[in-house]
């Protein structure tokens, strides 16, 4: 399927390793010029190398924190006028809500709320003028499932899909739609990341082999998600094709949120 977005502008955070790189990668498949965000050079380097010479289209990248202005001011200065914008951090480790710090939330708050927000604050304008635009955020499973050592992550990801779900509504009609992808389990660094700190939280018990084996094998799929696949749901989100798709939060977690609706 032609996804009908070649030659468009795409600003890609957390687009060097994961799912943001999945999307990267896909989106620069089907001809989106990508430019990739993130806080580490020396992995931006590597991303945009390796997915240029997989696709064939130049992929730039900027060093650039989403959550600060001159972050958020230097990705723009790299892609001034994205059609496309992907909100992508890092959630934190889990935690116990007693522990944490009034910083602590704030760190949450503005790399999975407040930083997303001032990027869309920044770029949707100009995406109505154009009359296309897609904005999309990969947020969590835990907006619709919370899960308890994920209390920052419930909290600050909650406000951002909160907040996009009015704004989805007033958009669409200038061709700019806002989604979020809610994954599950995926085999990234991000997953590793977080068992390593459920270990820390428990003393003893399961081993980190152990407990990475399990998560997988319980999920309903018998596996953990493929960052490509989130990278295939981002591109067609994206896509000429689904403008008629707004304010929804979208699972890929390979069954396990047990619900109907």
């Amino acid at each position: 399927m032609d996804l009908g977005i070649s030659g468009k502008q795409a600003l890609i955070f957390g687009g060097s390793r994961g799912m943001g790189r999945a999307c990267a990668q896909q989106l620069s498949q089907e001809g989106v010029q990508v430019v990739i965000a993130a806080r580490t050079e020396a992995t931006l380097a590597q991303a945009a190398s390796e997915i240029s010479s997989l696709t064939g289209s130049p992929v730039r990248y900027v060093v650039a924190d989403i959550t600060t202005e001159a972050g958020r001011d230097a990705a723009l200065a790299a892609c001034p006028a994205p059609d496309i914008i992907l909100n992508n951090a890092d959630g934190p480790t889990p935690a116990d809500f007693r522990d944490l710090t009034i910083e602590d939330w704030h760190r949450a708050l503005d790399a999975m709320m407040l930083g997303p927000i001032e990027m869309i604050r920044r770029t949707v304008d100009g995406m109505i003028e154009r009359g296309f635009g897609r904005i999309v955020s990969i947020v969590s499973r835990s907006v619709k499932t919370p899960q308890g050592e994920l209390c920052l992550s419930n909290g600050a990801r909650s406000g951002l899909v909160g907040f996009t779900a009015g704004l989805a509504r007033q958009t669409v009609r200038h061709g700019v739609t806002v989604n979020n992808i809610l994954p599950g389990v995926f085999a990234t660094d991000a997953q590793r990341r977080h068992i390593r700190g459920m270990l820390e939280e428990q003393e003893g018990g399961a081993t980190f082999d152990q407990l990475w084996e399990e998560r997988g094998r319980n999920n309903p799929a018998g596996r953990y998600g493929r960052p490509e696949e989130a990278g295939a749901l981002c591109a067609f989100l994206c896509s000429a094709h689904a403008g008629y798709i707004t304010g929804q939060n979208i699972l890929i977690d390979g069954g396990a949120y047990p619900g109907t609706y």
